[in-house]
């Protein structure tokens, strides 16, 4: 008979991927003992729960690759099982827009690869068709993808934590993990709620992933680097100057996507993010600092290599970070009628960006298995798309880790 600390599945983290894992291990296995670990006193609350909400079609990744065929799989599991639930979800559609002639090949580029991969209902545009789907952007050509979508994350969250306790599964919130060790036939887990003991482990520690990592031996292949993404909001006077989503054509010269517009299931429109390092891994506001986690970015090589590289792009994000004007002025580049009075400060939301020691960003999944543990130690966008995806991958890997 197992005691009351004892488990046979242990799950860290209970963002969108921890808890789709486990819902997932828990389908078909009755009498299955599994808890969900999370720091924090409620799911979803850092990367999962400041999420732009974006459900993401397909477009952007190399065909063939594991990203585009779990984006394309994770979108269709997603929208059926946020059906089932009855949450709310809308197909607004995106456009990815040029500006200018130098943008085309890359445009191109896009649409060869959404093709590939797939994309329902794909569109190139010219400027009258553009007008037609989003009447005051700017842009010579754009690529339309009607079917984007957006739901909220929280919400999507919400209901897996539900499945997951109806499964029989237990989340333990406001436990955090301190220590990992290894024994012959399960792993000891210390916690600040005491003991617990699982037969297997899998780490969906997001922003801490590096360090859930490093507390079973693991020495990860990479650092985590926060970066904070601000958001304007656009003020409900300008919010019918987007019908859907906005973006821009991505320059693989800069490291993120840059500014868009995005609207949101409860009616807003954001716009953002840019990207600036950010001085706390899991605080949100401008003046948020944790000097062991400014440490662990100034001390890591993979970062000043990083810095050096994209100095300039670093400076240009920093400057629109500062200043509401040039922010305002950058997002006028797509959406001309806007003004500075129409928008309003937003939210934030924090990156766990995953870098190489040669300070490359890491833009795939990366997982490290140590025995019985599991780590996710980096889970890009379109992590929270493909989340149903990526679990059922996760729940295969977790399942030999009991055999």
């Amino acid at each position: 008979m197992r005691s009351a600390g004892a488990y046979d599945v242990a799950v860290v983290g209970a963002g969108i991927l921890g808890l789709a894992t486990a819902r997932r291990l828990l389908a078909g296995r009755p009498g299955l003992r599994l808890a969900v670990l999370e720091r924090e006193p409620e799911p979803a609350a850092h990367q999962t729960g400041h999420n732009s909400g974006v459900v993401h079609s397909g477009v952007y990744y190399a065909p063939g690759s594991l990203k585009a065929r779990l984006c394309v799989a994770g979108k269709e599991a997603l929208e059926r099982y946020v059906a089932e639930r009855g949450l709310a979800l809308e197909r607004c559609g995106k456009v990815i827009v040029a500006l200018e002639e130098a943008e085309l090949p890359r445009l191109a580029e896009l649409e060869r690869r959404a093709r590939a991969n797939g994309v329902p209902g794909l569109r190139v545009l010219g400027p009258e068709e553009l007008r037609e789907v989003e009447p005051n952007a700017a842009g010579i050509r754009a690529l339309h993808a009607p079917g984007t979508a957006i739901v909220d994350y929280r919400q999507v969250a919400a209901a897996l934590a539900e499945d997951v306790r109806a499964a029989g599964g237990e989340l333990l919130l406001g436990t955090a993990v301190a220590g990992l060790a290894e024994g012959a036939r399960s792993v000891a887990l210390e916690t600040t709620r005491g003991a617990l003991e699982a037969g297997a482990v899998v780490a969906c520690a997001g922003l801490q992933s590096d360090r859930v990592a490093a507390l079973s031996g693991v020495r990860p292949p990479v650092r985590i680097v926060p970066f904070r993404g601000d958001y304007y909001t656009l003020r409900p006077r300008a919010r019918e100057l987007v019908r859907g989503l906005l973006y821009p054509v991505p320059d693989p010269a800069f490291p993120f996507l840059g500014v868009h517009f995005t609207r949101t299931v409860d009616g807003r429109v954001i716009a953002g993010p840019n990207a600036v390092l950010a001085l706390a891994r899991e605080r949100y506001g401008r003046a948020g600092v944790s000097l062991r986690d400014v440490a662990s970015t100034l001390g890591y090589p993979g970062f000043w290599r990083f810095a050096r590289r994209h100095l300039r792009f670093g400076a240009g994000e920093l400057y629109r970070d500062l200043s509401r004007r040039a922010y305002v002025r950058e997002l006028r580049r797509y959406l001309p009628a806007l003004g500075e009075d129409d928008v309003e400060f937003g939210p934030s939301g924090i990156r766990a960006q995953a870098l190489a020691p040669d300070g490359k960003l890491v833009d795939d999944i990366v997982l490290e298995r140590r025995g019985r543990v599991l780590h996710v130690l980096n889970a890009p966008s379109p992590a929270a798309t493909a989340s149903l995806a990526i679990a059922e991958h996760l729940a295969g890997e977790a399942a030999a880790l009991l055999a």
